[in-house]
């Protein structure tokens, strides 16, 4: 069954209005890391722990997952069937691993006993971090629920926008990432 037009524009443009949405969450948990992010109240700042190193191998893992995504929509689009699964598989290896060593680094952090309670600095770089490792977990879901589609059947034109959502939507994950990179941990690290 054949999806209408008309319904294609309306479901694209919820899309689009969803990573709106998204926009203004991020925006918000931005700025109230800027203000909160001299509030160590005593305790340790960015300087005191981040690892730059540890975050380039992950931003170095988001960043190459947005390109496998890319071709796994080309591939798509070309109607490689094989191809797409294995840049997906590929996506999806790259953004566990991200998520993987996300989760390695706050498990740190916190065994060092600097958790999300003990100042305004760490609660808001829990927070922000936190939501975007979030967003990459339901991605994750997404991406395998596709994988799972495509390797049942042939990529159907649904099949096709759902990909290029999703490839949107993981494209924007690592926008944000590319601001938490600098803003947090290259700013937090460096002053």
């Amino acid at each position: 069954m054949k999806t209408p037009p008309a319904q294609l524009d309306k479901t694209t443009f919820g899309f689009w209005l969803y990573l709106m949405t998204d926009c203004v969450l991020f925006a918000s948990l931005f700025a109230t890391f800027a203000v909160l992010r001299a509030n160590t109240a005593g305790g340790p700042s960015g300087k005191d722990i981040f690892d730059l190193p540890f975050v380039l191998t992950e931003t170095v893992l988001l960043l190459t997952s947005s390109f496998t995504s890319g071709m796994a929509l080309l591939a798509a689009r070309a109607k490689v069937h094989k191809q797409v699964f294995f840049w997906l598989s590929a996506t999806f290896l790259l953004g566990a691993a991200f998520l993987f060593m996300e989760m390695r680094e706050f498990t740190h952090i916190v065994s060092e006993g600097h958790g999300w309670r003990m100042s305004a600095f760490l609660s808001s770089f829990f927070t922000l971090v936190g939501t975007h490792g979030a967003h990459i977990a339901v991605g994750l879901i997404w991406m395998f629920v596709m994988m799972f589609r495509f390797s049942a059947s042939k990529i159907s034109a649904n099949d096709l926008r759902r990909l290029t959502l999703f490839t949107m939507f993981w494209h924007f994950l690592d926008i944000v990432w590319i601001f938490i990179f600098t803003i947090v941990y290259m700013f937090g690290a460096l002053s």
